[in-house]
């Protein structure tokens, strides 16, 4: 048994601890409230734009990036959400009520990606920054998020499990996104090519910088801090937290869709699932990382749908 579930009984069997862990989970449940509200502001927000022919018109609103679960599952957006048409022009409107189309440069794609890249990471930094404040000033211990000495926790069999779940998830979601599109289920996955950069520095921001700000704060949020902390300072059945945390996890991708939802709930569930079963953050923090890092990696870096048959 893990360092975390043992001790999560001992908090509960002992009624009373240092840290204060009604302030801490209140606090969460205010950073996951906004958060949630950002999600749904940003999704109502992107429904007012003109989606291209053949492409789902609810999906994520990334100009300002104040939804943070964008990049966890195939069902997200690729192309830019712009007004405009299908040559990467921007559409005015002109003096006869019809359009004028003005090319786009690629400086401005290049700048309007490398601003979306530090929304992204400083929106999510944000939450996490405030979160990670309430838990020091509250003194919740480490070990109530996943972060112990034990070797499952931080060592290296930690690494090797999170990198095998991340990569078996990934796979789990190519698979599902080409049977959704062998039935003719439509998916968007214009957020993702939104977030790619054009250059090297761009890449390894994306990879060194975003997507493990993205992964670290989401699980500090919706496992460490819903289900651990939680479980740990008053005894909660962890799997009744796993589904709410799920719950919560899927209607942050609201804008996906139904189907979107049911995917993303299901890889949330599965990372909690691990998370209370190998009580380390390390391991769901790998394999979230890897999920979105392969997915870019694969499709807008390599441009390879491996899964898909035309």
């Amino acid at each position: 048994m893990s360092e975390w579930t043992t001790s999560a009984l001992r908090v509960a069997d002992a009624g009373s601890s240092a840290p204060d862990w009604a302030t801490f989970v209140g606090l969460t449940g205010v950073v996951l409230t906004l958060l949630l509200a950002l999600a749904r502001l940003s999704q109502s927000a992107v429904r007012d734009d003109v989606d291209p022919p053949g492409r789902l018109a609810s999906v994520a609103d990334e100009d300002s990036f104040e939804c943070p679960l964008d990049t966890d599952a195939e069902y997200t957006l690729s192309e830019p959400v712009v007004t405009g048409d299908a040559e990467g022009h921007h559409v005015s409107a002109g003096a006869d009520g019809g359009t004028q189309a003005a090319p786009v440069g690629a400086d401005e794609r290049s700048l309007s990606t490398g601003a979306l890249l530090v929304n992204v990471a400083f929106t999510q930094g944000l939450f996490g920054g405030l979160l990670l404040a309430a838990a020091w000033y509250t003194e919740i211990p480490a070990w109530a998020f996943g972060i112990t000495g034990e070797q499952m926790s931080t060592g290296l069999p930690a690494l090797l499990v999170g990198t095998a779940l991340g990569v078996g998830l990934y796979v789990a979601n190519e698979l599902g996104a080409a049977s959704a599109d062998a039935m003719g289920v439509e998916y968007d996955e214009r957020l993702r090519s939104m977030l790619a950069p054009d250059t090297a520095l761009g890449w390894l921001t994306l990879f060194g910088l975003v997507l493990p700000i993205i992964a670290g704060v989401e699980e500090f949020i919706f496992r460490a801090a819903i289900i651990g902390a939680t479980t740990a300072g008053f005894g909660t059945s962890p799997w009744v937290l796993a589904v709410v945390s799920s719950l919560a996890f899927a209607l942050g991708h609201g804008a996906q869709g139904r189907l979107g939802i049911v995917v993303t709930g299901g890889l949330g569930f599965v990372l909690a699932g691990a998370f209370i079963v190998t009580g380390s953050f390390l391991v769901v923090f790998v394999a979230h990382y890897l999920v979105n890092a392969l997915e870019f990696a694969v499709h807008e870096l390599l441009g390879i749908d491996w899964a898909r048959t035309d």
